[in-house]
């Protein structure tokens, strides 16, 4: 019976505010599509973070015959010089995974390669690409331990660490993911307010049932729960409307649309995706409940 009861005042109270209903549902809708949407976004940043310094080199560039960098003041690197560094080079594993030497010959030839299709391709010289080590580690962390061992020796114009250059990048898509976040936290106040009013205008237009049902002795809890489940209800339609946005931004503009034309990356999976859903929709219902149990403590007062 309480439970039949129930059931038809939240039936009733979902009628009457038909309008009001609609708009917290939109509202949590779109505010938690942003939400998750930021939430892949960090997610993908993650993965591709994941993906790109597991890929990451150190290149050590060597002395070439035009290299006017003080430590190639004795010219070009010598065949001693050369055989040197790879020992050193060696010494340090295991943090060194991986040690490539590239002759001028073939930083050319792959130089050559990526640019085919540009005009730049047909300025550069052989002898204007320096011969290298390309040096894989293990931990990409610690790149200072190689450039504190390496920069600056006869031999050496320069130490690179392509890590520089991704974490650029990747600063870059952190903050677009901050102002993704900021907009959907306030897109969730503004949905928290609009529950606040909602609740509000439910409680006065109903405050002749909840009345007598003060008076017969039912008790906060009883009188509060309709409205509770109103608000949990419109939170929870609009949660899932917001997973459903997640799931299609995930198959079609990321699997679709993206994968195939960026093969060269990694991407987010849909285990990520499940691991956001859950959240979506218990922010969204927490954040409901909380909103219209507050409310209702101030406005159901009889």
């Amino acid at each position: 019976m309480r439970a039949n009861f129930v059931a038809s005042e939240v039936s009733s109270g979902l009628r009457r505010n038909l309008t009001m209903t609609l708009a917290v549902i939109i509202t949590v809708a779109v505010s938690l599509g942003l939400f998750g949407a930021s939430l892949l976004v960090r997610s993908q940043v993650s993965t591709m973070k994941d993906f790109w310094y597991d890929k990451v080199e150190v290149s050590i560039f060597l002395c070439g015959k035009g290299s006017d960098t003080p430590s190639c003041a004795g010219g070009a690197v010598t065949k001693e010089q050369r055989d040197q560094i790879k020992a050193d080079l060696e010494s340090l594993r295991p943090l060194v995974q991986d040690v490539y030497y590239e002759s001028s010959a073939e930083a050319y030839d792959r130089f050559k390669e990526q640019f085919k299709n540009s005009p730049i391709a047909d300025n550069v010289t052989k002898d204007a690409l320096p011969e290298s080590f390309r040096v894989k580690l293990s931990d990409p962390t610690k790149y200072d331990v190689v450039a504190s061992a390496f920069a600056g020796r006869p031999g050496i114009e320069q130490v690179n660490d392509q890590r520089q250059i991704l974490d650029k990048f990747f600063r870059l898509l952190g903050g677009l993911q901050a102002i993704a976040l900021a907009i959907a936290i306030l897109m969730l106040v503004v949905t928290v307010l609009l529950i606040v009013n909602t609740m509000r205008v439910a409680a006065f237009s109903r405050r002749r049932e909840t009345g007598i049902m003060r008076l017969v002795g039912a008790s906060n809890f009883y009188i509060q729960l309709p409205f509770l489940l109103e608000a949990a209800f419109a939170a929870g339609v609009g949660a899932l409307l917001a997973i459903v946005s997640v799931v299609l931004m995930k198959s079609v503009l990321i699997d679709k649309f993206l994968a195939p034309q960026f093969q060269f990356t990694a991407f987010v999976g849909w285990d990520s995706v499940l691991a956001i859903a859950p959240i979506m929709l218990i922010t969204g219902v927490g954040l409901a409940g909380l909103a219209a149990f507050f409310t209702l403590r101030k406005y159901l007062r009889v």
